[in-house]
């Protein structure tokens, strides 16, 4: 049976994090998490050295003993290697809006707050932007409030910044030298026309960008049995739901073939 897409955002998630020691995810990414687990499932696999995770309100899968406290120093102290990061805007500079939609402090909509997002967004050297919708809501060519910039002068020291911009439909990358996105793939059953359509922001692309590559069958056994039990002790109903997806996908492909 082929891979739902949220496993192939989360396939796609672990191969970001190929050679990451240590990630950490905040109280609120199942999907990112999902993505961890499964990097350090396939390090175990393969005999590499495992990948560290620690997960922000997890009790298993998390060694800090004073939540986000001890996430801010271990990231200053150059100990965390990746963190995901979304928003409610993210422009074509990497700009992230945590606050609110409308003229800032009058905002229309208001959203939890940047919290630290700006200090990691400095600091953390491989920040993965994820947001699993992509609409001209969120994708807007400027961002109402900054939250964490994309980019800096040159007179700023930052070992930070935006790695790569997963969506619902496609994976970017991010030169910071011009700065922008680039589109790498477009997910299975979308086309570039779509994300066009869905992006507020121009980003460059080749003229048939390839297809993200979905997990081959034992990295996708892998997903659906290891990584889920091991999801499902921070986020159990997000756990049942995947379940949930792949046995209606499991027999909607058995009907396909019978009929």
């Amino acid at each position: 049976m082929p891979a739902t897409p949220r496993e192939i955002l989360i396939h796609t998630i672990a191969g970001l994090l190929d050679g990451v020691r240590h990630v950490a995810v905040g109280a609120s990414s199942p999907i990112p998490a999902a993505g961890a687990m499964l990097r350090r499932a396939l390090n175990r696999r393969a005999g590499l050295p495992p990948t560290r995770i620690s997960i922000l309100g997890s009790r298993e899968h998390n060694f800090f003993t004073n939540g986000s406290a001890e996430l801010f120093d271990c990231a200053g102290q150059g100990r965390i290697d990746a963190f995901f990061l979304g928003g409610g805007q993210i422009d074509g500079r990497g700009n992230i809006n945590l606050v609110g939609a409308g003229d800032y402090p009058r905002s229309s909509v208001r959203w939890p707050g940047s919290f630290g997002s700006a200090y990691l967004y400095y600091v953390v050297p491989r920040v993965i932007l994820f947001r699993e919708e992509h609409s001209p809501r969120v994708f807007v060519d400027k961002v109402d409030f900054v939250s964490a910039p994309g980019v800096t002068g040159d007179h700023v020291y930052r070992k930070g910044g935006p790695y790569a911009l997963l969506t619902g439909l496609g994976l970017f990358s991010f030169d910071k030298r011009r700065p922008g996105f680039t589109l790498e793939s477009v997910h299975p059953g979308h086309r570039l026309d779509d994300i066009a359509q869905a992006t507020g922001f121009a980003f460059a692309h080749e003229p048939a960008p390839r297809t993200t590559p979905p997990p081959d069958g034992p990295t996708l056994d892998l997903l659906r049995h290891q990584v889920l039990d091991e999801l499902n002790e921070t986020y159990p109903a997000f756990a049942s739901a995947m379940k949930a997806d792949i046995e209606r996908d499991a027999e909607r492909h058995d009907t396909g073939r019978r009929q």
